[in-house]
């Protein structure tokens, strides 16, 4: 670690035996950064991907504008309300069978992030376009370590037939730094913690931990209480904090590393948690982390691969999720879809409690965020791909005004909220996809 007699710069490392440790933003790097960019903490986005749709007539808020009230499957964010936008009248053309026939479900999460046309084809010549979080990284992702995690809970394959004549690489992946290249995503905790953490010699670095049974943050200890001595109170007792944090996160996925378990009919990867929530709310722990230390400032997650047909039984839901979501609006399917649908909004609402509870200056790292929930399917029982659920955490450092619910023209490209989000983050991006320019409003 480099000395400084006043500040520290905001990239400061924790270097030690195999590992190189970022940190979280301190009070001592404020004025460093401030001089740098002009503000006091940098713009993060993220775009978590759920499958097969929701039944939308329990998704959708009552009111309009800031006079509005969380619906059913979104009332675990009633915490978050005053800090969510969420979005009506969006749309993914692209997502809609263009004369390509069936295949809604790789469409869906083909376009959800590019707005692009998906070549159908289960061969090798795959096409659709840049998505939006590498279209970001390529303009600002040279300002972190990592320009982008990609992260998810269910592996998936690029090639073979997934749906309806359209590769597997379509559904298992949101993710596309090329027209014809995905970004292949992390499903396993501990590998992506690794990624963040791990030094340029990752393999070495592992082993010696394994070895010692060491955790990362015995490596960079020294360098670590060097650093106590020459921070003020208040930013001792936030390290101290991210610290713990980072322990108890290792600990947690050690433990699930060990916890494996037979599954009726699902195969637990090696290493991979057996309870679907505990998974998920480590990859969103791995998530803010990497927000919080300034590792990345981009991500993808997918809380699931296209039409998945997981089934939920920790919400009483014993049927597949893709088979249930075309109910042909039987009540019970009806209700099994909605009590999916709000277990997973509860898990985002989760990730945001973590990110609401990193102060950064006068601001959150949720403040400082822009977070997109949603998918390229509204009515999976109909295909639809209009009227998108979208839901937007976060006012990307008070760039836009939350707690609305903000309705658009039918149609309106979905991907010129893309747009906006990396306008805001400080990516100047001109045209995406489908987009016709950037999102009107956001900040009244």
């Amino acid at each position: 670690m480099t000395k400084q007699s006043t500040t520290l710069p905001r990239r400061t490392f924790l270097r030690g035996l195999g590992a190189a440790m970022s940190l979280p933003m301190l009070d001592a790097m404020i004025p460093a950064a401030s001089a740098a960019d002009g503000s006091t903490a940098p713009v993060r986005m993220a775009f978590v991907f759920f499958p097969n749709g929701a039944i939308m007539p329990n998704w959708k808020p009552a009111g309009k504008n800031e006079d509005w009230s969380l619906s059913r499957t979104l009332e675990p964010l009633k915490a978050h309300k005053d800090r969510v936008t969420v979005f009506t009248g969006l749309t993914q053309h692209w997502g809609r069978a263009n004369g390509d026939g069936a295949g809604d479900h790789a469409r869906c999460a083909g376009s959800f992030l590019t707005g692009a046309h998906l070549v159908k084809t289960a061969g090798a010549d795959i096409k659709v376009g840049v998505s939006v979080d590498q279209a970001a990284a390529q303009l600002i992702g040279r300002q972190t370590r990592l320009p982008s995690i990609e992260l998810g809970i269910e592996r998936g394959r690029n090639s073979g037939n997934c749906d309806s004549g359209y590769s597997c690489a379509y559904s298992a992946n949101v993710s596309w730094k090329t027209a014809s290249t995905p970004m292949a995503k992390e499903v396993n905790p501990k590998l992506a913690f690794e990624r963040l953490f791990g030094a340029a010699d990752a393999a070495q670095g592992r082993a010696e931990r394994d070895l010692y049974r060491k955790s990362i943050l015995d490596l960079v200890a020294e360098d670590a209480a060097l650093l106590r001595k020459r921070l003020g109170k208040k930013d001792q007792r936030k390290l101290d904090e991210y610290f713990n944090s980072v322990r108890e996160l290792e600990q947690q996925i050690d433990r699930a590393a060990t916890k494996q378990a037979e599954v009726p009919d699902y195969e637990v990867p090696a290493g991979i948690p057996r309870d679907l929530k505990d998974h998920i709310r480590l990859m969103y722990e791995i998530m803010t982390l990497a927000f919080q230390t300034d590792t990345t400032r981009i991500s993808s997650f997918m809380l699931a691969n296209a039409g998945s047909n997981r089934s939920y039984p920790m919400v009483g839901v014993k049927g597949g999720h893709h088979s249930l979501s075309h109910h042909r609006n039987d009540k019970q399917k009806v209700e099994d879809i909605t009590n999916i649908d709000t277990f997973l909004a509860a898990q985002f609402a989760h990730f945001l409690d973590k990110l609401a509870s990193v102060r950064e200056g006068e601001r959150t790292l949720l403040d400082n965020s822009l977070i997109l929930y949603g998918s390229a399917i509204a009515d999976a029982n109909r295909h639809t791909h209009h009227d998108l659920p979208i839901v937007l955490a976060g006012s990307g450092g008070g760039q836009i005004k939350t707690d609305r619910l903000r309705s658009y023209p039918d149609n309106t490209p979905l991907n010129n909220l893309f747009v906006s989000m990396c306008r805001m983050s400080g990516a100047k991006l001109d045209k995406l996809g489908d987009s016709t320019g950037p999102l009107t409003g956001l900040d009244t």
